[in-house]
């Protein structure tokens, strides 16, 4: 619990003993490569931290996959646009390689913002970064070209090495192909 206790103290200033009362709300999961903990319909009931490994956001079948979102080590998240409504999910989130995760149900999460309220804050904090990180991508997919869009994406060597090809061309909005062609006159 360490990483995550360091997480959130680097986002907020917490007393110890509220800390304490937070983090006795986790609980460990650890998902094998090519494992889901959400899948297309079903509904989110928790928030997650990721200690090590990556997931990513994808929708679509089999033929069709297509990437939505990344995330890696010490990212705190939660599929939002289920979560809240308590919608079915458009999503499928999937584990790229083997994941550790800590997680904390919706209800404790709750009780936790009323209770303390430095956690949220945090909660606060956590969402205004998601949503500037949203935005960027959005604005980079309306005013990059697929090849400025690839060169940003490399300048995370993390997830360089972690996310397959294929799963790097959806995440651009490009075919596997076109990703090919760019990295080749790249180089």
């Amino acid at each position: 619990m360490k990483q995550l206790s360091d997480f959130i103290r680097s986002k907020v200033i917490i007393k110890a003993d509220e800390l304490e009362i937070i983090l006795s709300n986790f609980q460990e999961m650890t998902l094998e490569r090519r494992q889901f903990i959400l899948k297309t319909g079903q509904i989110a009931n928790h928030y997650y931290f990721i200690k090590s490994g990556a997931l990513r956001f994808y929708y679509g079948d089999f033929e069709e996959q297509l990437t939505a979102w990344v995330i890696v080590k010490d990212e705190f998240f939660t599929e939002i646009s289920s979560l809240n409504p308590q919608l079915p999910t458009r999503f499928n989130i999937e584990a790229i390689e083997k994941t550790e995760l800590l997680y904390i149900h919706k209800n404790d999460m709750e009780i936790l913002y009323k209770q303390i309220p430095a956690w949220q804050e945090f909660g606060r904090i956590t969402w205004e970064n998601m949503a500037i990180r949203m935005i960027n991508q959005i604005i980079s997919f309306q005013t990059l070209s697929a090849e400025q869009r690839y060169l940003e994406f490399m300048q995370d060597a993390e997830l360089m090495k972690r996310v397959p090809v294929k799963q790097i061309a959806s995440y651009l909005g490009i075919t596997p192909n076109a990703l090919s062609r760019i990295r080749k006159n790249i180089k």
